[in-house]
């Protein structure tokens, strides 16, 4: 028997109850449902609608359920559908009819509404959390080669020398702005549903304000047909999941490539590569596949809830049972890749000599020469042109653009600009990749973790 079951002549198909269950999913609620379900005991008291006796046994009765979910000997039942009708069935069985008060003053869409919400809060701060961590750790690899640099891309073509402190520092930069999207989410979700009924409110003496401040909550609802309805919250949080896998994808594709024996720049630690089940030398780094693999997955759950999101009327529909899934596989999902980046980039070997080779190819000086004519008072588009020149002339020639460069009067004395590590020491302006501007970035960079670290 369903805990709706009173208007019914018969019980819920099977084929019908195989779609509707969602308790094989949403178990995981458990812990946050008895969270808010304390809240309500507590706001029921207070209404007068329970005594001190009553409320005092069902917060009881509950934290036996809580542990009875943490020791694994929680047995669900086999009419009950989700979680909010486990814990309460449960609670019934252990108190009687004084379990049958619980939901008092209550609806599932404000139930879960509010469980949803705690969840969430919870898995945006520890993702955050994560990402920061891993943010860190960038910033102390860069800094562990203070000197380490190779070259900068454009169209995986080598363009300019970077140091790799400013390389990696470019991802810390980006991975804060995730951090501070997760917190910014989290922020705007935390208003309490609780006590929003099924759509309209209740006629009893509740006070979701009580509520909502024993939950954590900034406020409760200003509109109870918007509380149960919205959704906006899992929405944005799969957004600001999907973009933190994006820029996990990108960090693990220059993994792959950084790795490889064309490349050489660095090395993963044996614990974080795989082995070929046919050749015996490979040494695979599937952590960073995997990084840039699952970013599809999920974009593909932010893209799936919307669709599901886009034609439904007010207020609860059962189409958003449908936000759990997508919530819980996403949230699970780049945490494992956090987790795993995160040791990846800890035990990574940087190879300072080869990346060094590759960040010194002569052509690479193109734009020094360039701006060497520009401070001689030459516009830069001619600048351009004269060095654009020289370069053609020397991959023509086959000879190197330092000789082809030295023969160009125009051009003046370009030894200095060959001397090695010379184009990379050049870039002075502030933000810039050269040694100049690292320190004032390494700066920044550490307090704007730190801020985020005090926002955590």
């Amino acid at each position: 028997m369903t805990l709706w079951a009173g208007r019914f002549a018969s019980a819920m198909d099977q084929t019908l109850w195989d779609l509707s269950e969602s308790y094989s999913f949403d178990h995981v609620l458990y812990a946050h449902d008895i969270e808010g379900s304390l809240a309500h005991v507590a706001g029921l008291e207070a209404a007068g609608l329970l005594n001190a006796e009553e409320g005092a046994t069902l917060s009881a009765t509950l934290e036996r359920i809580r542990s009875e979910f943490e020791e694994g000997t929680f047995e669900r039942h086999a009419n009950d559908e989700d979680v909010h009708m486990a814990i309460e069935r449960r609670a019934t069985e252990l108190v009687g009819a004084l379990g049958a008060k619980l939901h008092t003053a209550r609806s599932r869409n404000d139930q879960v509404a509010t469980t949803l919400r705690l969840f969430t809060r919870d898995a945006l701060s520890a993702l955050a959390r994560q990402t920061l961590e891993l943010a860190t750790t960038l910033a102390t690899v860069g800094e562990r080669y203070p000197e380490a640099y190779l070259p900068g891309y454009t169209h995986l073509q080598r363009a300019q020398p970077v140091l790799l402190s400013h390389h990696l520092g470019a991802h810390a930069f980006s991975l804060a702005r995730d951090v501070d999207r997760l917190l910014d989410a989290r922020r705007r979700l935390n208003v309490s549903p609780l006590g929003a009924g099924a759509l309209a409110g209740t006629s009893l003496p509740i006070d979701p304000a009580r509520t909502a401040a024993l939950l954590g909550f900034d406020e409760p609802f200003a509109n109870s047909m918007d509380a149960v309805s919205d959704r906006d919250f899992v929405a944005e949080s799969l957004f600001d999941i999907a973009l933190l896998g994006v820029h996990l994808s990108r960090m693990g594709e220059e993994l792959v490539l950084w790795t490889t024996s064309e490349f050489g720049f660095a090395t993963l630690g044996d614990d974080f590569t795989t082995g070929s089940s046919m050749l015996p030398q490979k040494k695979n780094s599937d952590v960073a596949e995997l990084a840039r693999g699952k970013s599809g997955r999920l974009v593909g759950n932010l893209t799936g809830l919307l669709v599901t999101l886009k034609g439904l009327p007010l207020t609860y529909n059962r189409d958003l049972q449908e936000d759990k899934e997508p919530l819980f596989d996403s949230v699970r999902q780049v945490g494992l890749v956090l987790a795993a980046m995160h040791g990846a980039y800890s035990t990574m070997t940087f190879n300072v000599d080869v990346a060094a080779r590759a960040a010194d190819d002569q052509l690479l000086v193109a734009i020094d020469i360039a701006e060497q004519l520009v401070t001689g008072g030459m516009p830069f588009r001619q600048a351009h042109e004269v060095a654009g020149s020289l370069v053609g002339r020397a991959i023509r020639e086959g000879r190197t653009l330092h000789d082809v460069a030295s023969e160009e009067s125009a051009v003046g004395d370009v030894g200095e600009l060959f001397v090695r590590g010379a184009a990379l020491a050049s870039r002075r302006s502030p933000g810039g990749s050269g040694p100049l501007a690292a320190g004032a970035q390494r700066d920044r960079l550490r307090r704007l973790l730190a801020d985020l670290g005090e926002r955590l």
